[in-house]
């Protein structure tokens, strides 16, 4: 006989009721959540209301706001009325929270509050996965994403951008202007309704120019010639698209488990000037005397390589594609062989190209070579237009071809560092139905703390937590029968 599975009766009552800690797997990353957050100092992290007061109504306690804020990041919950929703049907939460169900408003407050303390507690997290050995490889890839910030592009001025709009107003008002001289020669009474009408136009635009121009010494006050009214920290950047004013947000995850060892929210556009920076943090953070990282050419900058040479860092980053003579067909560069012992480079034609002098060009101490032989070259069609091939050598360019020697010898790090680094930003960038109502840099590298250090747990549940919970202490594990 064909049938169904059925399930039990909703008024069906039970002679042993089932416990919360029954609906809870041993394996579920809920216990990770809540033996951490048990395991933390909260005064020694500064969060507040750790004491309670000795009047008024009882509060709730920082631990357990703390573990539905985690909890809501790891499960893509973000919104302070979904969590209270969530508490209040949500199996796990129940079991986390021992049933307790506090409002949208205290969870904001408490995320609001707490900023600082929240940094902390992503810290310490990396210590714990630290002590686990889940750094060992002292691997990380490096990259950065942009996030869009609560400022509209409207609202965001350049120099040229604030000139512009003051342009564009000056001559709405001197068409006015001339519109008015003529509804002064028309009849009067159709003469008084257009020029009262353009009297008001005349004033609106007056005063937006004077706001422009309040903004304009605002502007000039800035060191990167850029404001934003709504979100002052935010700053316009160039994107795929047509651009976005928002934030540059740099992270650093471990090659092995894909955990992010550390982060930053930065209002810079690009990201050649956060290599050093950035390894140099996660290297702490990860409590590793030696630190290999890795990212993509949009990091190449010698500067900052040279930064990580010296502090012991080996970096693995591709050369940006910049040769005018490369995508003309010409020799590159890199067809010129640098002979160290002789201070000579070598051309594809077999002469030698001696130095002729030094300069220093944007901070740069950079040498030049050229050949007296360029002229009867047989080649020189394939190499130069101009009457000489001259090369340039940064004084440290020795640090940057050991570090192509590298790249050369392990192609694979271009592999690692796509399946490593560039796995956190998409989950974040395109969650449906979520938005940052966050302005101010500040207030948003806790958030994207925590977001991001819970993007992995869909695929963690089964992986990447696994060191964790197998060193739970045996009275968070589900009390066998």
């Amino acid at each position: 006989m064909k049938r169904f599975i059925q399930g039990e009766h909703r008024g069906q009552s039970a002679l042993l009721p089932e416990s919360l800690d029954d609906y809870v797997a041993d394996t579920n990353p809920v216990r990770v959540v809540d033996v951490f957050v048990d395991e933390l100092d909260l005064v020694q992290l500064g969060f507040d209301g750790v004491v309670p007061a000795e009047t008024g109504r009882p509060a709730y306690h920082p631990a357990d706001l703390l573990k539905i804020y985690i909890y809501g990041y790891l499960n893509r919950i973000q919104s302070s009325r979904r969590l209270e929703r969530e508490a209040q049907r949500n199996v796990e939460l129940m079991w986390l929270t021992g049933r307790l169900m506090p409002d949208f408003k205290t969870i904001a407050n408490f995320r609001k509050d707490n900023g600082k303390a929240i940094r902390g507690v992503c810290r310490q997290f990396v210590v714990l996965c630290q002590q686990l050995g889940l750094f060992s490889e002292a691997l990380v890839a490096i990259d950065g994403s942009k996030f869009k910030a609560v400022n509209n592009r409207d609202r965001n001025f350049t120099s040229a951008k604030l000139q512009r709009r003051m342009e564009e107003i000056e001559s709405s008002i001197n068409r006015y202007l001339t519109a008015l001289d003529t509804a002064d020669r028309q009849e009067p009474a159709v003469a008084q309704v257009k020029a009262e009408r353009l009297h008001e136009k005349i004033a609106t635009l007056k005063t937006k120019l004077k706001e422009l121009k309040e903004i304009e010494v605002q502007l000039n006050e800035t060191s990167d010639k850029q404001i934003s009214l709504t979100d002052p920290d935010a700053r316009s950047m160039k994107t795929r698209g047509t651009g976005m004013v928002g934030y540059n947000v740099q992270a650093a995850v471990d090659a092995k488990h894909h955990l992010i060892v550390t982060h930053e929210v930065t209002n810079d556009g690009v990201d050649r000037d956060q290599l050093s920076a950035m390894a140099k943090q996660a290297r702490e953070a990860m409590g590793v005397e030696k630190l290999s990282a890795v990212a993509d050419r949009g990091y190449f900058k010698g500067e900052e390589i040279l930064a990580c040479h010296e502090a012991g860092i080996t970096v693995f980053v591709p050369k940006t594609l910049t040769s005018g003579a490369t995508a003309a067909g010409r020799f590159g560069k890199g067809d010129f062989i640098y002979d160290a012992a002789k201070n000579e480079y070598r051309c594809p034609a077999g002469e030698n190209l001696i130095w002729r002098y030094s300069s220093v060009e944007k901070g740069l101490k950079l040498h030049r070579y050229w050949s007296s032989h360029c002229q009867g070259c047989a080649l020189k069609e394939h190499c130069t237009p101009s009457p000489q091939r001259r090369v340039s050598r940064w004084e440290h360019e020795a640090v940057l071809e050991a570090m192509q020697t590298r790249l050369d010898q392990a192609p694979e790090m271009m592999r690692i560092r796509r399946q490593t680094v560039e796995h956190p930003f998409p989950h974040q960038n395109a969650r449906p139905g979520e938005h940052r109502d966050e302005p101010a840099c500040a207030r948003l590298q806790p958030q994207a703390r925590v977001e991001l250090a819970g993007q992995r747990c869909p695929n963690g549940r089964d992986e990447g937590l696994r060191p964790v919970l197998r060193v739970l202490p045996s009275s968070s594990r589900r009390t066998e029968a």
